[in-house]
């Protein structure tokens, strides 16, 4: 059964880090490109951060970029975003996705994602 699987989320304090992990389980992660969006109270979902399979190209998005780190690891089947600096406007739900289908400047469209997993709250408040 193809499963991804969200952790590291939290409740952490402002300026904080956290370090979110994305495993998958029943298929071999390295295959796909990995996007990581994330979704607030009463907003759309939007991409945070991408990696491409092949190359290791990665994208952010302007609101992360230079505090977010995404990586990943083939052997362990995980792809990990270390978020530093953290802001309460990080405050969401972030999921992790795969993707055969975007790259480059489609990176973060949410409809080029096959299969998702079931999130995890990241919460920054003092």
């Amino acid at each position: 059964q193809v499963q991804l699987v969200e952790s590291g989320g939290g409740l952490v304090q402002p300026g904080g880090s956290l370090r979110l992990s994305c495993a998958a389980s029943g298929f071999t992660l390295g295959y796909y490109a990995i996007g990581w969006f994330r979704q607030a109270p009463g907003k759309e979902r939007e991409g945070v951060s991408y990696i491409n399979r092949s190359d290791g190209s990665k994208y952010y998005s302007d609101s992360v970029k230079g505090r977010f780190t995404i990586s990943r690891d083939n052997a362990k089947n995980t792809v990990y975003l270390q978020m530093n600096s953290l802001k309460p406007e990080d405050t969401a739900v972030y999921y992790c996705a795969t993707t055969a289908r975007a790259y480059g400047s489609s990176w973060y469209r949410t409809p080029l994602y096959d299969y998702w997993g079931q999130g995890t709250q990241v919460t920054v408040s003092s």
